[in-house]
């Protein structure tokens, strides 16, 4: 009988469930990993060891996105591009922590445990400023977005908005009662600050009001807090979860991330804002989507996981480690991607130069619908002294121009209405006088001007009554408004007695047809009467 070998069983292959999430951040890989199969990229170590362990990741918001490594007594800035050592800030007589770029890239703070904050030159480690007030370890430090104020908290339980020119406190927030460990700014809200403290709270700071606006009790000491983008939902880790809260809605929670199993130490977003990654002490490090808060990610690391930092550009990845280790992972950018970037860098923004003169050489289809353009009418001279309040420089100007007697009688008409006339008349000399009383001596007999200029006329002797035999030049020109005036007040009672006369021969007239009229009347009835 022949022999049946035995059947090896076949199984159904499982699916290997790759979402494009995750292959895009398995792109994520050390530079060593990548050696192999790109030369060009630089030849760093897996993981760098530091001197202590790494409490902060900060990268720099400007080209070529250096990051800056707190680790015990030192602040170490890498490349982003080289992943080596640039510098290094040694200048702590103590743990430094929290070392951040301002937002123009030029300045470094940092705190340490002996209650110091310090700001530093980034391109020369030269000490600039050094804030003293907090009497314990300051254990978080950020610049506010007006660039000249520094945020920080400390275990002294305060939370003290610093003046960097003057090196003083201008704001010191005493309401937490426990170690006050994080904070946060938003560039949409630089008035409002933002801190986290073991009392389980999340305080909102009005640093205009010197005030506590807003309290969330998140439940667990708060180990990080994160701003989001526009400064309306704010992240905040506290135990082995993350919050997500709604401070235009009076602190609500909208959220709960927790797929952690111990306590989570950092936050940040990703270049773009969609992504929020989250650290912890159980060695991961866990990718959430904003939108949905769904985990899209996971990433295992050899040790706690005390600080994670991704780049501006999405291309470098850095994990920080309470055993000093420090994980810098690289992303390869595709060439859709490197292409996109360049157009976007290429791209013209609104508000800058070559915004306003983009299409200027367009000349329009023949078809198109042409508008005209019209001419933004120019205010004149007086015009914008008006606008300014400025009264006396709108008179002088109006007289000055050889403007028509209807622009001036308009503009004192318009001072009247302002109740600026007299401001525009008072305190002249006998040369800025003396077109005003010109022009009165001119106008003030013409019928429609009449009734207004008689009453600056008036305001004018109302103002300079007190001084007018001081000059012999102005008590001339008033001699000659004053004859002006007897002159056409005689002219007027000539007219009145014109009209009198005249009235007379009218009512003569009338009467006597009338009594024409009267004596006729019966010799007209008795004609009628035979016809």
């Amino acid at each position: 009988m022949e022999y049946r070998q035995v059947g090896v069983r076949k199984f159904p292959q499982p699916v290997k469930n790759v979402t494009p999430e995750a292959q895009y951040w398995k792109r994520f890989k050390s530079d060593l990993f990548s050696l192999c199969r790109n030369r060009s990229l630089p030849k760093s170590p897996v993981l760098v060891k530091e001197y202590g362990s790494v409490t902060s990741i900060e990268f720099s918001p400007i080209r070529p996105y250096d990051f800056a490594v707190t680790a015990s007594l030192r602040v170490q800035v890498y490349s982003s591009r080289t992943s080596s050592l640039k510098r290094s800030v040694s200048r702590f007589t103590n743990t430094a922590r929290s070392a951040s770029f301002r937002s123009d890239g030029k300045l470094m703070v940092a705190g340490d445990d002996s209650g110091l904050v310090q700001i530093f030159n980034a391109n020369s480690r030269a000490i600039l400023r050094t804030l003293r007030g907090h009497t314990d370890p300051v254990h978080f430090t950020r610049f506010m977005p007006d660039k000249t104020h520094v945020l920080s908290c400390s275990n002294d339980k305060t939370v003290r908005v610093w003046d960097m020119p003057r090196q003083e406190a201008v704001c010191v927030f005493s309401g937490h009662t426990d170690y006050v460990r994080t904070g946060a700014v938003c560039a949409e809200t630089p008035h409002i600050a933002i801190s986290g403290s073991y009392d389980h709270t999340v305080k909102l700071w009005d640093v205009r009001a010197g005030e506590c606006v807003a309290t969330i009790e998140h439940g667990e000491p708060v180990e990080n807090v994160l701003a989001y983008p526009g400064g309306s939902l704010v992240a905040v880790a506290g135990g082995p979860c993350v919050k997500v809260y709604d401070l235009l809605a009076g602190g609500r929670q909208l959220a709960t991330l927790g797929n952690h199993e111990k306590t989570v130490t950092s936050l940040c977003f990703d270049g773009a804002g969609s992504r929020l990654l989250t650290g912890s002490l159980d060695h991961h490090v866990k990718i959430y989507d904003v939108q949905d808060y769904r985990m899209v990610h996971s990433i295992k690391y050899p040790a706690p996981v005390l600080s994670v930092g991704v780049a501006p550009d999405d291309t470098v990845l850095a994990v920080g480690m309470a055993s000093g280790l420090l994980s810098i992972r690289k992303r390869v950018q595709t060439a859709e991607e490197t292409q996109e970037r360049e157009r976007e860098l290429q791209r013209i923004f609104g508000g800058t130069y070559e915004y306003f003169l983009r299409n200027r050489a367009y000349a329009g289809g023949d078809d198109d619908f042409r508008i005209e353009s019209r001419r933004r009418k120019r205010l004149a001279d007086y015009d914008k002294y008006l606008k300014s309040f400025q009264y006396t420089n709108a008179l002088d100007a109006v007289l000055s121009n050889n403007r028509t007697g209807l622009t001036v009688v308009s503009l004192l008409q318009e001072l009247m209405h302002r109740d600026g006339l007299r401001q525009a008349l008072a305190g002249r000399d006998e040369l800025s006088l003396d077109p005003v009383v010109r022009f009165l001596i001119k106008y003030i007999a013409y019928p429609r001007y009449s009734s207004l200029l008689i009453d600056v006329a008036n305001t004018l002797l109302d103002i300079y009554g007190p001084v007018l035999g001081q000059s012999a030049a102005m008590s001339e020109l008033l001699g000659r408004l004053r004859h002006r005036i007897k002159v056409e007040l005689r002219l007027q009672g000539e007219l009145q007695k014109l009209m009198g006369s005249m009235d007379m021969l009218i009512a003569a007239s009338e009467s006597g047809a009338l009594r024409a009229a009267t004596s006729n009347g019966p010799l007209s009835n008795d004609m009628e009467g035979e016809a």
